[in-house]
């Protein structure tokens, strides 16, 4: 399978700014042959701590433009979204979390809730935490996906591994801690004996800067396309019987306690 991934700048808390911006380079993306096209955590609006302010009914506007996108493509799109959970606060206040939505080219949807909210920015005092994994097989490739701060916790990985080929991280991931990025991407890849999308995004938010260092990794951990800094198309091709082969020659899973 073909894949990409879309290094991009974000509008801030503008989700139809960002969506016009983006489209073009989907299309690029379709283009190539990409069957999977990975966008960013929260990709129309950034890593804004104002659910109030940009996040969406479940079917909402950015969710049905990646519903619309996949069909035209007929291709996978996912990204994350600041999406309403349906539930609310004490105070009456509703609930939001940081979903990845996942949408296939006949209608599929599927969704993964953030596992782990990044508290250092204050993430869980504004989004709830996912509780599941999101394991999909895709035209025989099996795809799990993650959302940026999860790559710190190496268990849920090694949790999927058995029976995923590659793992999908959309992030918003700052300049300060870029050599983390780098390194966990392909520690997850290595450890695991899987490809890996890291699909960081690149611009300013407020005083962060972000410098993309996005990533297609493959089973031993080495990079198949990578790109820093400006926005661009990364593009790869994947294929589950490498997976297959690289377990088979090192079978380092099995020794797992």
């Amino acid at each position: 399978m073909r894949v990409a991934a879309i290094q991009h700048d974000i509008v801030w808390q503008d989700a139809a700014a960002t969506r016009k911006h983006v489209e073009p380079m989907i299309e690029q993306a379709a283009s190539s042959g990409a069957r999977l096209i990975v966008l960013s955590e929260m990709f129309a609006t950034g890593f804004s701590m104002e659910p109030e302010r940009i996040a969406e009914d479940p079917g909402g506007e950015t969710e049905q433009f990646l519903i619309s996108q996949a069909r035209r493509h007929n291709a996978w799109l996912v990204g994350s979204i600041a999406q309403f959970s349906g539930e609310q606060t004490p105070e009456g206040t509703p609930r939001a979390v940081n979903v990845a939505v996942l949408a296939g080219p006949n209608g599929q949807l599927h969704r993964y809730r953030k596992i782990h909210p990044f508290s250092y920015a204050r993430e869980h005092e504004h989004y709830d935490a996912g509780t599941g994994f999101l394991n999909v097989d895709l035209d025989g490739l099996r795809v799990t996906v993650f959302i940026c701060y999860d790559l710190r916790f190496a268990d849920e990985f090694w949790q999927c591994a058995e029976g995923t080929d590659l793992y999908v991280v959309p992030a918003n991931w700052p300049e300060p801690r870029r050599e983390h990025w780098r390194a966990l991407l392909r520690a997850r890849a290595i450890e695991n004996q899987a490809y890996v999308i890291g699909c960081n995004r690149v611009g300013r938010a407020g005083t962060l800067n972000h410098l993309g260092d996005s990533v297609i990794l493959d089973p031993l951990g080495r990079a198949l396309s990578e790109a820093s800094v400006g926005e661009t198309v990364l593009v790869a091709d994947v294929d589950r019987a490498e997976v297959a082969r690289v377990r088979e020659r090192f079978p380092f899973l099995q020794d797992r306690r």
